[in-house]
């Protein structure tokens, strides 16, 4: 077989088309994430008192502190604080960009059954941080107080560092954010006929024991915010057994209507 050097640059021709869109979409993602941090580094202060307002309210009122114990701590902690807001804030353009980049190479009913998960994902990882920030990082703080006393005639008190803050709290938030995606991951396996809620249904026990070691693993090495993470992630599990269970109900419903009108067809 003889292969033409016109041919040879028509078929690469499309490959250079959507690395130059692929390019460009990150190029304009870039920006945005550029941008928005920016706007969070200005108003870190703020972004960051918002943080610790859960570790305030743990602490008795008037008490507690947040120290630094090198000069240049507080610095990079306002540089976190700014790209690690700058990135939800940001995530709808990203968001946007990648659906513009994966979209046209989708038939409508592929884009039809992708979209709903595209939206959901911020809503349940919104979900997930909300839980972390109102409910579990106020509780897990007050239990990690109640070591203060008295130890052996001395005093045991508690002095988180600014840095130390920052990371549990993105490790919660990012904890509980991530693991309410996990809708999301069971209804795509599943949609792809990767998985089947049959096969789900069987491994039940094993899902819950793999949910246990992930607690255990991404929060903090304490048994309350484990069993926070634990039992919601245990329901969101069932939640989608029962999606998929109703999808497949509606799937059989479509499925006879469709025969009984080509029985009925002359």
């Amino acid at each position: 077989m003889v292969f033409n050097v016109r041919d040879i640059d028509e078929t690469q021709a499309p490959l250079l088309d959507h690395l130059i869109e692929l390019r460009t979409r990150l190029v304009r993602s870039f920006l945005a994430l550029g941008l928005a941090f920016c706007v969070c580094f200005y108003f870190a202060d703020d972004i960051f008192s918002f943080l610790v307002k859960p570790l305030t309210a743990a602490f008795p009122a008037g008490e507690g502190k947040l120290i630094y114990t090198k000069l240049y701590e507080a610095f990079f902690v306002e540089i976190k604080v700014a790209l690690f807001a700058a990135f939800f804030v940001s995530f709808p353009i990203i968001a946007n960009q990648l659906w513009a980049f994966v979209a046209p190479g989708l038939y409508a009913r592929e884009k039809k059954a992708f979209l709903p998960f595209l939206i959901a994902t911020p809503i349940l990882f919104t979900a997930g941080a909300a839980l972390a920030y109102y409910l579990v990082m106020p509780t897990a703080f007050r239990f990690f107080l109640t070591f203060e006393g008295n130890k052996g005639g001395l005093s045991l008190e508690a002095l988180p560092g600014t840095g130390d803050y920052l990371s549990l709290v993105m490790q919660f938030i990012l904890a509980f954010g991530i693991s309410f995606l996990l809708p999301v991951l069971l209804l795509l396996l599943n949609r792809a006929g990767i998985v089947s809620r049959q096969q789900l249904t069987a491994a039940r026990r094993y899902v819950i024991v793999a949910i246990t070691a992930l607690a255990a693993v991404i929060t903090p090495p304490d048994v309350v915010s484990q069993l926070m993470l634990l039992v919601p992630m245990w329901l969101l599990f069932e939640g989608s057994l029962l999606i998929m269970r109703l999808g497949e109900r509606k799937d059989a419903a479509e499925a006879a209507a469709a025969e009984a009108e080509e029985t009925a067809a002359p």
